[in-house]
């Protein structure tokens, strides 16, 4: 099972998207939507072997609005990405019990 957080108006989600759809069957979560809770970035965080900045957008409006800082710790900038989707990197793929960040796109093809 493949399963891609996914942003359509991103053109690095939509190109990954595509390479994972040449592997199988893919579940799409449009994360926007259909938020992550804390739990499930945190999972994700620990899949991909990062730290929670390393899957965040920090150049995002909200990044600052929301007063977070590159040195805050991951609950905090967890809990920022689950309030705050957009904030996070997209696309992350999971696929056999690991995660990728789909940039570049090519990236995911490792776990697949």
């Amino acid at each position: 099972m493949i399963t891609i957080w996914h942003n359509p108006r991103c053109s690095k989600s939509r190109q990954t998207l595509a390479l994972v759809e040449e592997k199988g069957d893919v579940t799409v979560r449009k994360y926007l939507e259909d938020a992550p809770s804390a739990g499930e970035i945190r999972a994700a965080r620990d899949l991909l072997g990062v730290k929670a900045i390393d899957m965040m957008r920090p150049k995002e409006a909200a990044f600052k609005e929301m007063g977070l800082s590159k040195d805050d710790d991951d609950e905090t900038l967890i809990a920022a990405m689950a309030d705050c989707p957009k904030l996070i990197e997209r696309p992350i793929v999971f696929a056999q019990g690991k995660a990728a960040l789909g940039r570049p796109p090519e990236q995911v093809l490792e776990i697949l």
